[in-house]
């Protein structure tokens, strides 16, 4: 394949991962050719660390005539408005999630790649490692029968201890629960089981502030206000018939996942969307139970068992040269915004609201690929 030129906008915490993976793991499709952020220094220490050759503005960046995806890792209040700089500078781009924080936004996005010819996609793409992977894979073989129920858990602490550098964004919307962890469970969902046709829930305040109590935080003693829900719980109608129940919080201590598809020959116990692979200490292994109360672990069918973020950004680069469609869309992504917020309306209205955007499930991988190989 031909490499890809790609610029890196938000040089913060996350972008390690996603440098690291372009430019070392999907470096056989991906190259990164300049980095930048509001904070010029903080771009140029990235650039030294990874290698690569130019850290500059964000103006510098999309007037590059070589660049042709940008990766939005900035702020999710920023993330429509750099997406659609990208898209009038002429660039595909990839964005970290949330995919925007209203519809009106995402539609804007949507419609101007549309009328430009570029691709947008959008994280997360835990969904293409190998866990998610094989688990649909043993839906799609039958394997535990027709899935008729599902239910997902993401129990987190809140921002008290202020050690992030940006912990004030996980008090806001874009930072609570549904649209910063939710898409990892949703996304993955959507993929095992396809789209989703009706939410109804509650979304509460366990508080109106919280105050940092962590004596190494630089915060500490300072009081900031909660301006976003930290704990949902919402009922989930797929087209299929199948009904999921979510629960989502950021109040409680430590990180308790779970995912589970129930079907009519087996239930499906799925390891954290939130990682590429089972992870030891949390769900370490995919396992199936039969109705004559049989537990068989499965092994994986797929590759992509490391964190190998950024596998969109490259299924993406595949998709440009190809014309195939890429996996970790925007039209993706605009569905599981959709459903975030209808469960945030349902919650507010006391009523279901049904779905309005319709999408196909993204195409699975195939079995057997070369070390990191996407088709």
């Amino acid at each position: 394949m031909k490499k890809v030129k790609v610029g890196v906008i938000g040089c913060g915490m996350i972008s390690a991962i996603y440098l690291k993976n372009c430019t070392q793991v999907f470096n056989n499709v991906l190259e990164v050719v300049a980095v930048a952020d509001l904070v010029p220094e903080i771009a140029a220490k990235r650039a030294e660390e990874f290698q690569i050759p130019v850290s500059c503005s964000v103006e510098e960046l999309l007037a590059n005539p070589e660049i042709d995806i940008v990766i939005n890792l900035t702020a999710p209040a920023a993330h429509a408005s750099v997406n659609l700089q990208a898209l009038n500078a002429g660039k595909h781009v990839y964005t970290e999630k949330p995919f925007a924080l209203n519809r009106e936004d995402a539609d804007k996005v949507i419609n101007l790649a549309e009328s430009k010819g570029l691709l947008v996609g959008c994280a997360p793409d835990t969904f293409l490692g190998a866990s998610i992977q094989t688990c649909i894979k043993l839906i799609e073989d039958g394997e535990i029968g027709q899935p008729y129920a599902a239910n997902a858990s993401i129990i987190m602490g809140n921002s008290s201890d202020g050690m992030h550098p940006n912990f004030q964004n996980f008090l806001k919307l874009g930072g609570d629960p549904i649209l910063d962890m939710g898409p990892y469970y949703l996304t993955a969902l959507v993929a095992m089981l396809g789209p989703i046709k009706r939410v109804t829930g509650s979304a509460q305040k366990l508080r109106e502030e919280i105050t940092i109590t962590n004596e190494k935080s630089p915060r500490y003693g300072e009081t900031f206000p909660v301006e976003a829900p930290t704990n949902v719980a919402a009922t989930l109608d797929f087209h299929n018939g199948v009904v999921a129940n979510v629960q989502a919080t950021k109040e409680s201590f430590g990180y308790r996942p779970r995912l589970e598809i129930f079907g009519t020959k087996g239930n499906l116990i799925v390891p954290d969307p939130n990682f590429f692979g089972p992870i030891q200490g949390f769900i370490g292994d995919i396992t199936i139970q039969y109705p004559n109360f049989e537990t068989k672990t499965i092994p994986l069918t797929h590759g992509f068992n490391e964190d190998s973020r950024g596998i969109g950004v490259a299924d993406m680069a595949y998709a440009i040269q190809s014309g195939r469609k890429h996996r970790a869309s925007g039209q993706l992504a605009r569905h599981i915004l959709d459903v975030s917020l209808g469960i945030f309306e349902a919650s507010e209205k006391e009523k279901h609201i049904y779905i309005q955007s319709m999408i196909e499930r993204p195409a699975t991988l195939p079995v057997g690929l070369k070390d990191n190989e996407l088709d």
